[in-house]
């Protein structure tokens, strides 16, 4: 079979060297520039090597400087200008990321996240209460995973500061409770991308499933392991109180350490007083904005005319996983950041000019995250299909062999990884990986039960959907380059690559159980009854035997 890539295993090099530059020199834009610029190499238009063919023209100056002069002309119109600029969902997502860091800004100055401290404090006193809450919050914020990042680490910061959490673990316990959270809920902006990637990968396979197609996805979320394993392990952390690893380092380097000052964004101390209202209503109106406007372009999307009822949550769901989140979080953030401002005149806080500062302060804030989205966008575009095909590549690797049905649902992990790890995007994965796997697993069963007819709810198919959804976030979880783990790291003020180090071994515990204890025992149609408590089980162990109280040398 022909490889979808053009360039095959070369296609695997730009997104190698980003993460492992980054990784190793902990210099994350250029590593992303040094990845961009080697994809473009690989890339490089084939006229000037014709003239080597040709050869009658041919000099080496010329064709170097014509190399030089496409690659240039490449690099800055074709894929920098081009993935921002002409992309409106990009456009989006930094103005709602520069939006929302001007009203954190503006909440901090009025005194919103010194209230929150202050309110919060008789309820949190201890390290394990501050971790709890954080997870709380982000189980609560399921809406969205961009919103539940941003808004989670910028507000509980503060809190965790306070206790002497470090930086690390915040953004740990933010970015493994962002997209696990949205992609599990029925009613978040992930619920019609899956369920659409869902519904292609049946019709490639010739099913035709009609309106079974939310039942199949709540079906699949007892397969996905490593999602369920993830947001049970924060929650493990924080009520045992032990780390390992790089992170048991971070916690006791916390601990010792006077609590940072962060001279880059507005101080709490700065504010008049604490003022709880301050930060609560503008985040509350940000929150019900985006839910809002979410229902309403979703019933535009679906084009239904009586609304379904409350209970309904299967409908609500479909609705809400059509609307445009793009847009939602957009004029969501836009209105809270307006709340602050009307907030300030009516209790005359800040002047004009303190307020002119303090958004300047807000967007320098988000500034190099939305520097990190935009190369980290750029890479994931010439990696997709319309370049270098790398997650293609990898997956028509897999669909070129044969396998055991009932190890589909490992290798489908591992490979929706890997993809994610490579292109950082989860999205992106499941948008390659899904439409493949379910005719590739249905084929399997097929010619196992001599052409029989196969349920579209088989235990393989579902098991196989569980892990291609979850083995995308494991990946995403692990990838340097992920929009997620960037805005994460830099909502909770904390160094990327130290994020990235910090919870790549958590990761890699808690994606080993799920192999171990999750797919490939579901593979045999083992029930996620017992794989469940045996996965978590397993966890509380490790953290037993490996983990440390950081408090205790």
């Amino acid at each position: 079979m022909e490889s979808t890539s053009p360039v095959g295993w070369l296609s695997l090099l730009p997104p190698l060297i980003t993460i492992v530059l980054a990784i190793a020199s902990k210099r994350v834009v250029l590593s992303l520039l040094i990845g961009i610029v080697s994809a473009i190499v690989i890339l490089l238009p084939s006229a000037s090597a014709q003239q080597v063919v040709q050869g009658s023209d041919f000099t080496w100056g010329g064709y170097v400087w014509d190399s030089l002069s496409h690659g240039v002309v490449a690099l800055l119109e074709t894929h920098l200008w081009s993935t921002l600029f002409l992309s409106e969902d990009h456009l989006r997502v930094f103005a709602f990321t520069t939006l929302l860091g001007m009203q954190v800004a503006m909440i901090h100055q009025m005194g919103g996240m010194l209230g929150i401290v202050q309110w919060a404090t008789p309820f949190i006193r201890t390290r394990r209460g501050g971790q709890v809450m954080t997870w709380l919050l982000g189980m609560v914020i399921f809406i969205d995973d961009y919103a539940n990042t941003l808004l989670l680490g910028s507000t509980m910061r503060p809190v965790t500061d306070r206790l002497r959490i470090s930086r690390e673990k915040l953004a740990f316990l933010v970015d493994s409770t962002a997209a696990p959270v949205s992609g599990l809920a029925l009613v978040s902006t992930w619920v019609a991308t899956e369920i659409g990637n869902m519904e292609i990968g049946y019709k490639n396979a010739g099913i035709d499933i009609g309106d079974g197609a939310f039942g199949i996805f709540v079906k699949t979320i007892p397969t996905r392991f490593y999602v369920l394993f993830a947001l049970v392990f924060v929650l493990l952390c924080a009520l045992m109180g032990r780390d390992f690893g790089p992170m048991l380092k971070a916690e006791r380097r916390a601990l010792s350490d006077a609590p940072e000052d962060k001279s880059d964004s507005p101080d709490a101390s700065d504010a008049i007083r604490g003022r709880a209202m301050n930060a609560i209503l503008p985040i509350l109106l940000t929150v019900l904005l985006v839910v809002w406007l979410l229902v309403v372009t979703g019933i535009q999307a679906s084009g239904i005319e009586n609304l379904p009822r409350i209970s309904d949550f299967q409908a609500w769901g479909q609705i809400i996983g059509q609307g445009n989140s793009y847009v939602a979080l957009l004029y969501g953030a836009m209105g809270g950041l307006i709340a602050c401002l009307l907030l300030n005149i009516f209790q005359r806080l800040l002047d004009p000019e303190a307020v002119r500062k303090t958004l300047l302060q807000g967007f320098l804030h988000v500034l190099p995250a939305l520097v990190i989205l935009w190369l980290a966008w750029t890479l994931s575009n010439l990696t997709g299909e319309d370049y270098l095909g790398t997650g293609n590549f990898l997956a028509d690797k897999l669909n070129q062999s044969s396998f055991n049905p009932a190890w589909m649902p490992t290798v489908v992990f591992l490979m929706s990884a890997g993809i994610a790890f490579s292109t950082g995007t989860s999205w992106g994965t499941m948008a390659i990986v899904m439409p493949m796997v379910i005719p590739l697993v249905y084929g399997l069963l097929a010619k196992q039960d001599g052409g029989a007819m196969i349920p579209p709810d088989h235990f393989l198919l579902t098991a196989s959907i569980g892990s291609v959804l979850a083995g995308a976030i494991f990946g995403d979880h692990c990838s340097p380059i992920s929009d997620t783990t960037i805005l994460s790291s830099r909502s909770s003020d904390c160094n990327h690559i130290a994020h990235v180090r910090t919870q790549m071994p958590y990761a890699l515990v808690v994606g080993l159980v799920s192999i171990l204890l999750g797919t490939i025992p579901a593979g045999f149609n083992v029930s996620s009854l017992y794989l469940l408590p045996a996965g978590i089980a397993a966890m509380a162990v490790v953290l037993f035997l490996f983990g440390r109280h950081p408090e205790r040398t």
